[in-house]
């Protein structure tokens, strides 16, 4: 499981021009699922996304955490995060779950972060999303969780 994190002044998503998620301060994450991933991968990559250290102190040095500061979090599926890249100039695809695992685990992953953290929102499995965002930095990290860690 994948999850590209950015520290962000504020965040929303749009699906057909309707808006289906917004955060102020906070993280928004893309999250990518990958074929073997369960929910023991969600519940380590999100004590990662909880717990990474990338807001500043009072000496501007990364030190707190999302929880830390009660920011929001914005989770987006983001399919396209697991693809292989290695080769040729077309991504592949077959590293991902299927849509339905996906879809199990994404709103597993949202429900869990949702008893953590007061502010969580979301985008729309499966949809053509829109993201408007100000990165806050900019501060961006690649996340990643497996069962075997």
């Amino acid at each position: 499981m994948k999850g590209l994190i950015q520290r962000v002044s504020h965040a929303c998503v749009s699906v057909a021009g309707e808006e289906v998620g917004a955060i102020d301060k906070g993280v928004l994450l893309l999250l990518g699922i990958e074929k073997g991933d369960s929910r023991q991968s969600a519940d380590k990559l999100l004590h990662k996304v909880l717990n990474y250290r990338i807001f500043p102190d009072e000496e501007d040095r990364m030190n707190l955490s999302l929880l830390n500061t009660g920011g929001g979090l914005l989770v987006v599926s983001q399919f396209t995060l697991v693809a292989d890249t290695r080769k040729g100039m077309r991504p592949g695809f077959s590293k991902g779950a299927s849509p339905e695992q996906g879809e199990q685990l994404y709103r597993y992953f949202a429900d869990e972060a949702t008893k953590r953290l007061s502010r969580v929102a979301t985008g729309r499995f499966g949809a053509n999303m829109q993201i408007l965002l100000e990165n806050d930095g900019p501060v961006t990290f690649l996340l990643e969780a497996s069962p075997e860690e």
